[in-house]
């Protein structure tokens, strides 16, 4: 059944705990909130903190893993440890003691007991690396009570959620902060580096991708098993776009002297989660009978307002190796990932790769230089470090974070207007402008260091 296109919204105000749900009085739509204020001329800097006391929220695979970084991270103490099990709670607890921090308080009384910890904590930020569906209330709840947030990816699943984070950010004046890990792995880093110095010259276009086999995963019966094949049960668009997205996104300055204009979408039909069910479950297992209406592959073309063209793909559900595509392409080179490896006109052999290996010794980032080694061990091949690190810096020394609300709302805002498109036809969907102009003036993310 196509889901019709609305194009107008009636908004709910957030309740006083700051959780109430936005919605629309006919269905989803992209439009402005008419009451919604100007967005800051600046972007948000917050008093520096010198000891960034943090309250975590989920801590299965990957919140545990963040709370082991954040644990070797100068200047962060773990106050509060909150999730729905009570055994994933004790080991962060007994983690943070080894490291001769005090025991954090637990927060185990089911899936809202992270809103007494946000009531009851005296915390400088609430983290949370839950299921998608609990992002935006814990982010919410956190900023409400006076907290900064920062969350897993994808920030938010609609439109209206998306609007939500920026309203409490820019209400609360706190950080609201998606945590894109692959922004900082290091060959992102490079050829981010590599553009800021011009060797590919003007960015012109980009392709990505989430390509992971995830069908094991999805009927596990641990972690994202329990939840995330759901999504596939009612969903068909781009259900996870940021992982590729993000590093692109930076190239391109998107929020910050470009944005996302407009995307068109379409998706394959869905037979992978099926075939797999019939194939490796028992015959009597009730997920043989459950039907999926996400494609298996999704293919998004996005257009932004300065010219610049994406090609974005999700496909999860088939067999196949991992893969993220990463290709930034410009006027005088390009990048190309899986394998990685670089085209420069005028450097390169004719018509000829070079392997990306040959561009570190010159083109590595300085933040890759400086603490390159001390991410060793941490997940994702130390990405992970280095965007906990990031973080924990900028809240230290008081500096705007290196992403923000409107990069978690612009990058998120991919999933349903995938599905609106897809249900239309594979029509155009504008993006809303979250900065509601400020992208025109907002500075460039700079070349960091540690």
């Amino acid at each position: 059944m196509m889901t019709p296109k609305f194009d107008r919204r009636t908004f709910v105000k957030l309740g006083t705990a700051g959780l109430g749900t936005v919605v629309g009085a006919a269905g989803p739509s992209t439009a402005q909130p008419q009451q919604l204020a100007p967005a800051p001329a600046a972007l948000l800097a917050a008093p520096p903190i010198e000891e960034v006391r943090i309250g975590f929220v989920g801590v299965g695979l990957q919140g545990s893993s963040h709370c082991r970084n954040l644990l070797r991270i100068e200047g962060v103490r773990l106050v509060a440890i909150c999730d729905i099990v009570e055994a994933k709670v004790s080991r962060v607890q007994e983690w943070a003691v080894q490291a001769d921090q005090p025991r954090p308080r637990g927060y185990v009384r089911g899936e809202r007991d992270f809103e007494r910890m946000c009531q009851d904590e005296d915390l400088d930020l609430v983290f949370t690396a839950t299921p998608w569906r609990w992002h935006v209330p814990v982010c919410v709840a956190a900023m409400t009570n006076g907290k900064h947030a920062a969350t897993e990816v994808p920030a938010a699943v609609t439109i209206d959620e998306c609007w939500q984070l920026v309203e409490t950010a820019e209400r609360t004046r706190k950080h609201c902060v998606m945590m894109e890990n692959v922004n900082y792995g290091r060959v992102e880093m490079m050829v981010f580096n590599m553009v800021r110095q011009g060797v590919l010259g003007e960015i012109m276009h980009g392709e990505c991708g989430y390509l992971h086999d995830l069908r094991e995963v999805k009927f596990g019966n641990a972690h994202e098993g329990l939840w995330r094949r759901t999504h596939s049960v009612s969903r068909n668009g781009n259900l996870y776009p940021t992982h590729g997205l993000g590093p692109v996104a930076n190239c391109m300055d998107i929020n910050r002297g470009d944005r996302f204009e407009y995307l068109v979408s379409m998706s394959s039909n869905s037979r992978g989660l099926q075939q797999y069910a019939e194939a490796h479950l028992p015959f009597d297992a009730p997920q043989r009978h459950e039907r999926y209406a996400l494609g298996d592959v999704n293919v998004s073309l996005i257009h932004t307002v300065n010219g610049r063209t994406i090609f974005l793909s999700h496909d999860t559900n088939l067999p196949r190796p991992y893969s993220r595509i990463n290709l930034v392409q410009g006027t005088r080179g390009l990048f190309q990932g899986y394998p990685d490896r670089v085209y420069v006109e005028g450097r390169s052999a004719e018509h000829q790769w070079d392997t990306a290996d040959t561009y570190y010794a010159e083109y590595e980032h300085p933040l890759w230089r400086d603490i390159g080694d001390r991410s060793r061990g941490a997940g994702h091949g130390g990405m992970d470090f280095l965007e906990d690190y990031r973080l924990v810096k900028c809240l230290r020394e008081g500096l705007p974070t290196d992403m923000n609300v409107y990069d978690a709302a612009a990058l998120s805002a991919v999933s349903e207007l995938s599905e609106l498109s897809v249900a239309d036809g594979s029509r155009p969907q504008t993006f809303p402008d979250f900065t509601r102009g400020q992208w025109q003036t907002y500075p460039a993310i700079g070349i960091v260091r540690a």
